[in-house]
């Protein structure tokens, strides 16, 4: 007979390697779909388990000590494994798939509402997609494409340049009603702005602006473009947006530019899994979006 192995939960592994490679609690919880709670007790747990420190919190996220190290390497080439075989055991679809991930505020605000046209442009090809904002495995076989967002400078190898939209401070009348809308770039940056993971989107924005700030930016951080977009919308203040997400909104009324502005802070590309070079779907894709981004 066989020896047993000795092996850890595998819930426990998952959470810690979903930890270790988004650097984060919270963005592994999202990656997993469970809560930043449950993520944070497999880990403990998995430390308690081996008897070993995994991981260390810091104020950039999560940093894995010399232990974690040796188990992340570990899990991920087996992860890996399984992901090839079972993608190998499963029979082969009728219909050609094209698995699809995006920014999630690019996602939500403007892919989503224009699903419909992507599946008439694309025939017969089931289309997934989605919102989350870290490059996909392509070798593990985790998604076709992925529309990400970054420094044209600094584009990840591979990636095709699609947009760099127009970034702009907008809010809700409402909020205009009640505070006035800002004169200046010196009254703005007084303002409560809504800031997404760190105040560094909104101080990037200002410098282009050419505007040297001289005090600390106000607001919330809300880790999310979508939850950002979503409370300006009801009046907490001030964000940044792009016709890209929030044309509909600008056009309606319901948000309201404030002090026009042509700064362009980096922007969209396309990277394709490597396995899927030349593919048709993805060729036609990529041609629906260059037929259908804005110019502005």
């Amino acid at each position: 007979m066989s020896e047993k192995l000795s092996l850890p939960p595998l819930i426990m592994l998952r959470a810690f390697e979903a930890v270790a490679r988004m650097g984060s609690m919270r963005k592994a919880a999202d990656d997993i779909g469970v809560s930043h709670t449950v993520v944070s007790r497999h880990v403990r747990n998995l430390e308690h388990w081996l008897g070993q420190p995994l991981v260390t919190a810091t104020p950039r996220g999560v940093v894995l000590t010399a232990q974690g190290e040796t188990l992340f390497a570990a899990t991920t080439r087996a992860f890996r494994i399984i992901a090839n075989t079972t993608a190998e055991l499963r029979p082969a679809s009728r219909r050609a798939g094209l698995r699809i991930w995006c920014m999630p505020g690019l996602a939500t605000r403007w892919l989503t509402p224009r699903l419909s046209q992507i599946e008439a442009a694309m025939g017969d090809v089931d289309i997934s997609l989605r919102a989350i904002d870290r490059l996909p495995d392509f070798a593990a076989g985790e998604a076709d494409l992925m529309i990400g967002f970054g420094s044209f400078d600094r584009l990840p190898t591979g990636a095709d340049r699609l947009i760099s939209p127009r970034m702009f401070p907008a809010a809700s009348p409402a909020w205009i009603a009640q505070h006035g809308a800002p004169a200046d770039l010196a009254e703005l940056s007084r303002a409560p702005l809504i800031h997404e993971e760190s105040r560094q989107q909104w101080t990037d924005w200002f410098e282009a602006m050419g505007f040297a700030l001289r005090s600390e930016l106000r607001g919330p951080r809300l880790w999310d473009a979508n939850l950002g977009f979503d409370a300006a919308l009801a009046g907490q203040g001030i964000a940044l947006v792009t016709r890209l997400t929030a044309g509909a909104e600008i056009d309606d009324g319901r948000l309201v530019e404030i002090l026009t502005s042509k700064v362009r802070l980096g922007g969209y590309y396309l990277l394709a899994s490597p396995q899927r070079a030349g593919d048709a779907v993805l060729a036609r894709f990529e041609r629906w979006l260059e037929e259908n981004l804005p110019l502005d």
